[in-house]
């Protein structure tokens, strides 16, 4: 994971549509704090510098803390609202932790070592089933990506969730079975299964970046 963020914002004046509209006008992208069973705090974050965090990547994997004028809180994005028509932050919302909060999230998987995976030198195709996997894991151990090395596996051949190393004291969501991640699949006219679906009957999909979920008392935002 990398170092937590710190990121100043200021404390919104007001709520409802009106207040959150002049925030807006002003430059701003409005957003709320919940959760740890405090009182939600309002807030407001400069657009340019939302937008320059965004770019770094790894947004809702990343710990921040927000200096709220001079208060201090450590937050992981729960969720945004974007403008339909220019794709634009128009809300933003921050999960308080408390201290020892465990998030489930999705990371992303990422493939390394082709050259040396004899089933695609064969002329074999990896098929991805998942391209994130979902784990249940200390917010402050929240990794960026999972790596999966592909050096020996031959046609036909499963890599499975265990070809993953998991940061200590994380566990994978789904615990009944080590579960596909992706298959080196055979070429056509060679004989072998569907390439669009592994052995748990799972078709493959592109998994998009979300929120965490917090295994936390959360309090509902207001604004």
């Amino acid at each position: 994971m990398a170092d937590m963020v710190s990121m100043k914002v200021e404390a919104r004046p007001g709520v409802g549509k009106g207040a959150a509209r002049a925030a807006r006008r002003a430059g701003y992208v409005p957003g709320v704090i919940y959760g740890a069973g405090k009182e939600p705090t309002t807030i407001q974050v400069l657009g340019s510098q939302l937008l320059k965090t965004l770019k770094n990547g790894g947004y809702y994997t990343t710990m921040f803390e927000l200096d709220v004028d001079g208060e201090k809180h450590t937050v992981i994005p729960k969720d945004m609202q974007k403008n339909l028509l220019n794709g634009l932050p128009t809300h933003v919302d921050f999960l308080r932790l408390a201290k020892g909060a465990t998030v489930t999230i999705e990371v992303p998987v990422e493939f390394v070592n082709e050259k040396d995976c004899p089933g695609l030198e064969q002329g074999g195709t990896l098929n991805v089933v998942r391209y994130a996997v979902e784990v249940e894991v200390l917010a402050t151990a929240m990794p960026d990506g999972f790596v999966i090395d592909l050096t020996g596996y031959e046609l036909g051949d499963s890599i499975n969730a265990s070809a993953i190393t998991l940061p200590e004291g994380a566990t994978f969501t789904i615990t009944d079975r080590d579960f596909t991640v992706a298959t080196i699949a055979t070429p056509a006219g060679m004989g072998g299964g569907s390439d669009d679906e592994d052995e748990d009957g799972e078709t493959t999909t592109e998994t998009t970046e979300m929120g965490p979920d917090i295994t936390v008392d959360q309090d509902e935002p207001k604004d």
